[in-house]
């Protein structure tokens, strides 16, 4: 990039080419005001507050509309300049409330400041106030707050809800004297376009816009600001935890803060309601006979200790197992692991990676040598080609959708192929809406004529990988015509995806659970590596295979080896030289056979062969398929420990329960989907007598007769850093600021911005020659329906947070079942009814909702709500590598709730 060299107010200042005036001033120190300019919008030049005298202009101009060139003379602190602000900030205070004294805003609010750099010392006389505005001010809301006659028309809100979310809620209504902002169509409710973002919120430059949850609650220039990561989704935005009398009361983000520059979804932005929730667990409790009472930590700690230590001496290590918790952090997942090897001397260690990405980490590790996101977030707004499966990424990983629709907008071609019309479909260049469970089929055809039109990377193939023939040779067998009509779609446009993938220079993949959570998960993972593989878009920027993760700490629960099969760093049980160095790190002989997994640990539980379990953050009733299953098993244990901050399904049938804290009120780390490490800061004190998992754990194993002591979770990460070389390089002062992106194995070392570079981690890449399997139930006349499960924009996981959320819970209250219109006529059957879905496993009440986002003979229900358990309903069959659970296809029916029930 071109720099130019320019003087502004007598500073002598360098420039890239393109940077607008006031960007430049700003960057190098030099304060020009500026109201409605924000680095990440178009430039607007409404305020003219920024305007600049340039020599050899005759009249002043808009700094944040005029480009920097060579040799340019700016001043911005002229007298004129300062009387034309003072005379535009008097205009815009004219009519506006004189209530400062009494406003939220005040110290924080743009216009309050620029008045004070101005010399304003009173309101200019007149009128002060539109009544209409006062008549709009929206004080009921339960999330957002809108006082119209604060707004000063700078269009912000309108703005970034058009240009960087997308979404066009909002839009400027009247004319002239009497324009206001226009909220969205429905206002803030179920059928509004509105996503409650919260990015209007975040960048009004007045009152206008506040969380009504932050109301009375102080005012933001008292507020204590403390940096951390977003618990939710595994994008791992970087958030501000505003903190006043040791209350969370709002949620910011800096918009200089990787990787996600100031965004956040819904969840990230409201849902942080359930830190101070009163539903919260705050006493230690054991069980007396049916009930759990409260106890002290000192009973609770040594009721566990002294069961474990009896069930060990009794039935062996293997007679227990521990699942671990992605939504815990790296240090508490890496002293779990530690707890199950050193002091019990097993394996039998996971985690909730097993229910969701478990085939990634197996598929990548198997085709590429590592199982992990190839690429960064960062580099998404530059590919040419987006091919998107499996991935509804505008409700799963909102912030990482945004970066979608920038390369959308500069010209990117996107391919959706999902079996629903998710919202990504408004920006795509091809959908295909291919039959559930297709993926093989669907993927080997494209590359089947990928390989019969020429379009492969014949050179990369020959010299980075190994197995080609014998794709080739499998692939050759899914004529595209028979694999349309199995898929359920228009051969043209498998074609069409084929092509548009292939001949793209920058080409990448993106995926979730709509790939991993099937029976063949592991191999559609290693059908994505094949064809990334075949056209040669791996291994370069803006390209590769990339597992959206789909917790906020999925990835480093499999880093920190909370696996049956993996020390931390994904060093293998099995190999002798890393048993080796964890048995003298930990002071026992280590086991050299893999552990179990959550699957296989259930049902040697209910078999009567594990006795005791160790559960922290996973409430693995509700999260595993056929929850009966699950009960059962459960009940068969001796010993039942379980870790939360809520009284979830596993805690309500646990033999005792140990009460922890939140990300909000512990430090540690978390690592994202793209491998960045990032910082989880503690913001409030533990609720009620809470510990963080760290600290239990800890705890636990003084009880059990060893001496951990660690003063700060940072000493937890430098244990582990030391045990795994791609951790080597980070600690918590490189990454106090930014995180930094593994391998990155010294301390000199920048991180990895994308994997596979010159070689892959394996050497060469690995073809698989994969056939289709159908899913273990397909649609009979019982069951004439395929069911799907997933995630929502407004819910996360198991619901246990989300559900604590008036923003969340304003949107989505209950659970609901997607039909299509075709078999919703078919059944009688409307929006807003009543019906009951069924399995051959059970059968759970919902409200239906009739939607062309669906092909007949599909339904699609959420996840989210205990009451209303999609686990009830789903099938205990497992991918046949990692044992992750077909959640994605079953067999079911729906009919109204009354019918239902006379049945």
């Amino acid at each position: 990039m071109l720099v130019v060299t320019l003087t502004i107010n007598g500073k002598r200042i360098e420039a890239e080419e393109g940077t607008c005036v006031l960007q430049a001033g700003l960057d190098n120190g030099i304060e020009i005001p500026h109201i409605c300019w924000d680095k990440r919008l178009d430039a607007y030049g409404g305020c003219r507050m920024c305007l600049v005298e340039i020599e050899g202009m005759p009249e002043p101009v808009t700094s944040c509309t005029t480009l920097v060139r060579e040799g340019m003379v700016v001043r911005s602190d002229t007298e004129r300049l300062e009387k034309t602000r003072k005379a535009l900030l008097e205009l815009l205070l004219y009519d506006h409330p004189r209530s400062c004294l009494t406003c939220p805003q005040t110290g924080t609010c743009t216009l309050q400041d620029s008045a004070y750099d101005a010399g304003i010392e009173e309101f200019p006389a007149g009128e002060h106030e539109k009544p209409l505005l006062r008549e709009l001010q929206d004080v009921g809301n339960a999330v957002i707050y809108r006082d119209p006659a604060k707004c000063i028309l700078c269009g912000k809100c309108v703005r970034i809800c058009h240009e960087v979310r997308m979404n066009g809620c909002l839009d400027f209504a009247g004319r002239g004297f009497d324009t206001i902002v226009h909220p969205p169509k429905g206002g803030l409710t179920w059928d509004s376009d509105c996503e409650l973002c919260g990015a209007c919120v975040d960048i009004c430059p007045t009152g206008a816009l506040n969380v009504t949850r932050s109301l009375n609650k102080g005012r933001p220039k008292d507020w204590t600001q403390v940096e951390t990561t977003c618990p939710y989704c595994g994008v791992g935005c970087q958030m501000t935890l505003n903190v006043h009398n040791d209350e969370v009361v709002r949620v910011t983000s800096d918009t200089e803060k990787l990787p996600t520059f100031g965004n956040l979804c819904v969840k990230g932005r409201f849902g942080y309601e359930f830190i101070n929730s009163p539903d919260r667990l705050q006493q230690p409790m054991v069980r007396k006979g049916d009930e759990l009472v409260e106890t002290s930590w000192d009973e609770a700690l040594g009721t566990a200790a002294d069961a474990l230590k009896r069930i060990v001496a009794e039935h062996g290590p293997n007679s227990v197992g521990f699942v671990s918790s992605c939504r815990c952090t790296n240090e508490e997942n890496y002293l779990m692991q530690r707890m199950s090897r050193e002091i019990f001397g097993t394996h039998n260690i996971d985690q909730c990676a097993r229910t969701c990405h478990a085939p990634t980490v197996a598929g990548l590790a198997m085709s590429f040598g590592s199982g992990a996101m190839t690429n960064s977030i960062g580099e998404i707004q530059n590919c040419e080609v987006l091919f998107i499966i499996g991935s509804n990424t505008t409700e799963a990983h909102p912030v990482i959708a945004l970066e979608m629709k920038k390369a959308y907008k500069r010209g990117a071609k996107i391919i959706v192929c999902d079996p629903r019309r998710i919202k990504m479909v408004d920006y795509a260049t091809i959908h295909i809406q291919h039959r559930p469970g297709t993926d093989i089929p669907l993927i080997n055809a494209m590359m089947n004529y990928i390989i019969s039109e020429g379009l492969h990377a014949q050179e990369y193939i020959e010299n980075r990988t190994m197995g080609f023939e014998e794709l080739a040779e499998t692939v050759s067998k899914y004529d595209i015509d028979e694999v349309a009509e199995q898929c359920g779609v228009d051969a043209e446009l498998i074609k069409q995806a084929a092509r548009t993938y292939a001949e793209g220079d920058k080409s990448a993949i993106f995926y979730t659970l709509g790939i991993t959570e099937h029976t063949c998960g592991t191999d559609n993972v290693r059908s994505l590596a094949n064809l990334s593989m075949l056209t040669g878009h791996v291994g370069f920027e803006s390209t590769g295979v990339n597992p959206l993760r789909g917790q906020n700490n999925v990835q480093g629960g499999c880093d920190m080896g909370a696996m049956p099969n993996a020390y931390p760093g994904y060093q293998k049980v099995v190999d002798p030289e890393a048993a080796a160095k964890f048995s003298e790190a930990y002071g026992r002989e280590l086991p050299a056979e893999n552990g179990w997994t959550t699957t296989e640990m259930l049902n040697r539980a209910k078999s009567g062969e594990i006795k005791a379990l160790v559960v922290m953050g996973e409430d693995i009733v509700m999260s595993e398929p056929f929850m009966d299953h699950t009960r059962e098993a459960c009940a068969n244990l001796e010993m039942l420990v379980c870790m939360d901050i809520f009284m979830c399904e596993t805690a309500k049938i646990s033999h005792v329960v140990l009460p922890a804290a939140s990300f909000a009120e512990k430090d540690g780390t978390f690592t994202n989907t793209e491998r960045r490490v990032q910082r989880v800061r503690a913001a409030v004190s533990p609720v009620g007598n809470s510990r963080p998992d760290w600290v239990i754990l800890c705890d636990l194993a003084k009880k059990l007769g060893y001496d951990w002591s660690y003063s700060h979770a940072s000493e937890v990460w430098d244990e582990l850093a030391a045990l795994s070389p791609i951790f080597a390089g980070i600690n918590y002062d490189r990454i106090d600021k930014h995180g930094l992106q593994w391998p990155c194995r010294d301390c000199e070392d920048p991180g990895t911005q994308f994997l596979h570079c010159e070689e892959f981690a394996c050497g060469l890449g690995r073809f698989y020659a994969i056939d289709h399997r159908d899913p273990a139930e397909m649609p009979d006349d019982e069951y004439p329906l395929i069911m799907m499960t997933g995630r929502t924009l407004y819910h996360y996981n198991v619901g246990t947070m989300t559900r604590q959320s008036a923003a969340s819970n304003e949107r989505q209250p209950e659970c609901f079942v997607e039909i299509s219109p075709e078999d919703g006529a078919g059944m009688g059957v409307a929006t807003g009814d009543k019906v009951k879905v069924t399995t051959r496993r059970g059968e759970i009440e919902v409200t239906a909702w009739v939607t062309d986002r669906l092909k007949g003979g599909r339904i699609w229900l959420p996840f989210h709500f205990a009451e209303q358990a999609a686990n009830e309903l789903t099938i205990d069959a497992f991918d046949n590598i990692t044992e992750t659970a077909e959640y994605k296809v079953c067999a079911a029916r729906v009919a109204p709730a009354d019918v239902a029930a006379v049945r």
